[in-house]
């Protein structure tokens, strides 16, 4: 019997099915390599050097935690102001200490508020905003440890010639350990690790406008 030979359509079929398996598999990696990235500790236990101060610190609104951290921060000394990105409005700052049990004449004359923002991309430009007004030239980040690498990168773009200091705030409620077994755990970081891709894209454009 005579071997039928592949037509060009069985050949093209053949390769589109090997690319989508190279990319499903690389997608695959780097969503193991990003949850494996993500910091399980708080940054004074996994490293000593995040006593250091700046100028200022920047919490992220949109999580558990992350504004109680902020005033922690704050009131230890680690900074000379706050801002808070991303507030609804009709909030004030004594409604945000009341609701963090902070006394509102303690601290409120060192903390900004920032009600424009309603994304990631949005915090970063709020908060550039901030720090060029302030004069400012290092910050702390406070946002949830799954946020913290794209809110970097985003803060970055919007301030290249800023320093910046993680402060992951360890969320409770998202489970790292077997995250696939968790439906609403799985759902957020496969939610933030595209969108931490799509980030990755933007910088890539960034970086070849501006050389």
């Amino acid at each position: 019997m005579t071997r039928r030979r592949s037509g060009p359509l069985t050949r093209t079929v053949g390769r589109l099915t090997l690319l989508a398996g190279l990319v499903v598999g690389a997608w695959l990696g780097g969503l193991a390599w990003f949850v494996a990235s993500v910091p399980r500790l708080a940054p004074e236990a996994a490293d000593p050097q995040a006593q250091r101060g700046t100028d200022a610190i920047v919490v992220l609104t949109g999580g558990s935690n992350r504004l109680s951290v902020g005033l922690e921060l704050l009131a230890a000394g680690r900074a000379r102001k706050l801002f808070v990105s991303g507030v609804y409005d009709g909030v004030d700052v004594q409604e945000l200490l009341r609701l963090s049990r902070r006394a509102p004449k303690e601290m409120e004359c060192c903390i900004a508020l920032g009600y424009s923002a309603d994304s990631t991309i949005g915090n970063a430009y709020e908060t550039a905003d901030w720090m060029r007004d302030q004069g400012f030239r290092s910050l702390r980040v406070v946002t949830a440890n799954y946020h913290m690498r794209r809110s970097l990168l985003e803060l970055w773009m919007a301030m290249p010639d800023v320093e910046l200091v993680p402060h992951p705030v360890v969320a409770p409620t998202v489970h790292l350990t077997d995250w696939w077994m968790w439906p609403g755990s799985a759902n957020l970081l496969v939610n933030e690790y595209n969108k931490l891709l799509l980030t990755y894209g933007r910088v890539l454009i960034y970086r070849t406008v501006e050389r």
